[in-house]
């Protein structure tokens, strides 16, 4: 199956690139174009529906007409000369809150919007006067605007309100700040883009730099990034439009990470195929290219398509997953990779055989010696002396790192706006003198068994007990449904409701008080932002239990099915759980200990654990493949090993760096989560490429030789894929003499 597809696509190769080049770049724009129809930016509503804080989203809906898509902004109106608000001042306040709330908004449309495609956000937004300071200093205002608060076009709307609302307060005198909701998401945004540009243009500027010094060649440096861009496009939109026809709703990251895993592990595979495809060129001069290119897309196709099959598998376990974000991403990231893999075996070969020698023009490597053994031929010929030393230091060096999960801590909070923004001094303003909640209430819904009609004294318990609950400031007067079945009573909790301490606050005390006050007869749900993550908190490590040992399991499966070995998946599964260890130890060392962070990110140990195992099986599959080969040579297993680091360590190296530099990309964002996703999982595929693959499992080659491969042995004398015996000439080659140290 492989072969037939790399061997169609080096026979019909400007067929193959022209349809990858019309259906990939139709797919992507369609997808950027859709992405936001399918992306959902509720966390509550990826919560299994038994939740708590899922219950009462349900009544929230079904009885107060609550929109999952609803974007809260509070507007801050105080006079200019800091005095406090007056009577006719505060008229004037509730006339222009009256105006904006009557007055339709119309979404600019840009270039990079589509009209009947992209979602036009344009509506009359819902605003009312929130509360007054208790000094008079200012008034709040809550505004409700619906639509995705992560599209840019909603983010024009909310400029075109923040604009409308600060000129007709500024006729009045009064001056306006914004925070809360959408007006955090867009002043991040607008803080964050010309970082995102430079970081951007930077990882791009790595790769081609990395690119240029190893193959010495603008082709090899830019061909794999343009190529692989297509095909990272058109994979989100294939996910887009899976998402568009199953009802699946994306989580917001969703597209951004898959992007980012594509770049880094497409370049990888591309990578993997031109180093082959020099070696090959260099030892075959006189062949046609494109038999050179089919037979090495071929060999290396099989390694990339285990490679790219077990981060599917891998991927897919989180399907086991209540939450509801990580069981999104599982298909979406499988669904990638494996538009990746096709194009990995149709539109790489076809490159490789339309450019042939030229790929590596202006460089003369082709007709370098290759009998010079360069850093990746010392570190073979090390690895093979020294096995004992390189395998102990690199345990070592890996658990010294792993010592940092001593004691780590799980942090569930979201992020926030950065401090020098216009929104984060409206907060901080607000909270000078009203609770650090009241912008975003924790909010207790109270429904009567049988559908009766609630009694406003039967709510005073509840009432009264969440005020006497410390941490709690205020506690607003009950908000009853239509037809007073259902009612909402709003808590205002004296810290941020998206810090830690909010949700300890409410999933303990508060909930605890609620339950106790609730009457008999009445049914009692608390929700709002704390509530969701107190059960994001409990689901998320539901999940860690059970994907954890499925995943393992289902990878080592699958190393024992590709490798036909017993021994060798388990040296692989020991080596990336190491791995793992060290990333997650050194990341909690990094951002909690030293950093004095809470902890680490909540999705940091299932993300890293599929992240480092999955792609860092990638390099041992591709290294534990050529030890085999080599092996199967003849000789001594230790020259073998050598002969196997020296010919894969380059290809491993630029891709791990690759890989590497795309992943920390995401280190710079201001959201503290992402910045420790960018740091963990560049590291692991450091450790992943340098240390595991480069040293670990090589020295553990070289002391169990062809033992490695129990109970089928690599046999010398084996026949490779071509059909060509994979034997080489009798006698001892210079990888051998350097191993052995004597002549």
């Amino acid at each position: 199956m492989i072969r037939a597809l790399t061997g169609f696509s080096t026979r019909r190769p400007w067929r193959v690139i022209v349809v990858w080049a019309v259906l990939g770049i139709f797919v992507t724009l369609m997808g950027q174009a859709l992405v936001f129809r399918v992306t959902h930016t509720d966390s509550a509503g990826f919560l299994p529906a038994e939740y708590e804080a899922a219950a009462a989203l349900r009544v929230a809906r079904e009885e107060f007409g609550a929109e999952p898509d609803a974007d809260a902004v509070t507007v801050l109106v105080a006079r200019r000369d800091g005095k406090p608000l007056e009577g006719a001042d505060r008229q004037r306040v509730e006339a222009v809150a009256h105006g904006l709330g009557a007055t339709r908004l119309e979404m600019p449309w840009t270039e990079e919007q589509i009209r009947g495609l992209s979602e036009d956000y344009s509506q009359v937004p819902r605003v009312a006067l929130v509360t007054t300071a208790p000094d008079g200093s200012f008034a709040l205002l809550g505004a409700r605007l619906r639509g995705n608060s992560t599209d840019p076009g909603m983010h024009s709307l909310y400029r075109v309100f923040r604009d409308r609302a600060e000129q007709e307060f500024g006729e009045a005198g009064l001056r306006t700040g914004f925070t809360g909701g959408l007006a955090d998401v867009v002043d991040r945004a607008d803080a964050e883009e010309t970082t995102q540009t430079v970081v951007g243009l930077l990882v791009v500027g790595l790769i081609v730099l990395v690119n240029v010094l190893v193959f010495r060649s603008a082709l090899a440096a830019f061909v794999p990034l343009f190529a692989v861009s297509v095909v990272g496009g058109a994979a989100v939109g294939t996910v887009v439009g899976a998402a568009l026809l199953t009802g699946f709703a994306l989580d917001p990251g969703t597209p951004g990470m898959i992007s980012t895993v594509l770049i880094g592990i497409g370049v990888d595979y591309f990578l993997f195929l031109l180093f082959r495809f020099r070696e090959e060129l260099r030892r075959r001069p006189e062949e046609d290219h494109r038999l050179v290119a089919a037979d090495v897309s071929g060999r290396v196709g099989t390694a990339v398509a285990s490679a790219a099959l077990t981060i599917v598998a891998a991927f897919a376990t989180l399907g086991l997953a209540t939450f509801g974000q990580f069981r999104v991403l599982g298909p979406s990231v499988a669904v990638s990779v494996l538009v990746m893999l096709v194009a990995s075996l149709t539109l790489m070969p076809a490159l490789l055989a339309v450019s042939g020698r030229k790929m590596f023009w202006p460089s003369r490597t082709l007709a370098a010696t290759a009998g010079r053994p360069g850093s990746a031929g010392r570190t073979g010929a090390l690895v093979a002396r020294r096995p004992v030393l390189v395998l102990a230091a690199s345990v070592a060096l890996l658990g010294a790192l792993a010592a940092g999960v001593a004691g780590v801590r799980m942090d569930f909070g979201t992020g926030g706006t950065p401090r020098e923004t216009a929104a984060a001094a409206t907060a901080r303003e607000i909270a000078g003198a009203l609770p650090a909640g009241v912008s975003d209430p924790t909010t207790v819904y109270v429904t009567a068994d049988g559908g009766r009609a609630l009694d406003a004294a039967e709510l005073g318990t509840v009432q009264r007990a969440l005020s006497e609950v410390a941490g709690v400031g205020e506690v607003a007067a009950p908000v009853f449904d239509a037809d007073r079945t259902a009612a909402r009573l709003d808590a205002y909790l004296t810290v941020d409701a998206r810090s830690q301490r909010a949700r300890d606050l409410v999933a303990g005390p508060v909930r605890q008080a609620v339950r106790e006050a609730t009457p008999a007869g009445l049914t009692a749900h608390v929700g709002g932002t704390a509530a969701v993550f107190a059960d994001v908190a409990t689901a998320v490590d539901r999940d860690l239990r059970t994907v954890f040992p499925v995943a393992a399991a289902l990878i080592a499966l699958i190393l024992v099915v590709l490798l036909r070995s017993l021994a060798a998946p388990v040296v692989l599964m020991v080596a990336v759980g190491l791995c793992f260890a060290a990333t997650f130890g050194a990341s909690a060392l990094v951002f909690q200990h030293l950093g004095g962070e809470a902890g680490v990110t909540f999705v940091l140990p299932l993300v890293l654990f599929l992240f480092v195992v999955a792609l860092g099986t990638d390099y041992n599959i591709l290294i534990s493949d050529r030890l085999r080969e080599e092996m199967a040579h003849g000789g001594p297993a230790r020259a073998a090993v050598a002969r196997a680091v020296r010919h894969t360590a380059p290809a491993i190296a630029t891709a791990g760096v690759v890989l590497a530099a795309s992943f920390g990309s995401l280190a710079v964002n201001a959201d503290p989560g992402t910045r420790q996703l960018g740091f963990a999982m560049a590291l692991g595929i450091l450790l992943s490429a340098f240390v595991v693959s480069l040293l670990l499992v090589p020295a553990a080659a070289a002391l169990m030789g062809r033992g490695m491969w129990w109970p089928v042995r690599a046999t010398p004398g084996r026949r490779d894929g071509t059909g060509r015996t994979a034997a080489e000439p009798q006698g001892r080659r210079t990888e051998d003499l350097q191993v052995s140290g004597r002549p």
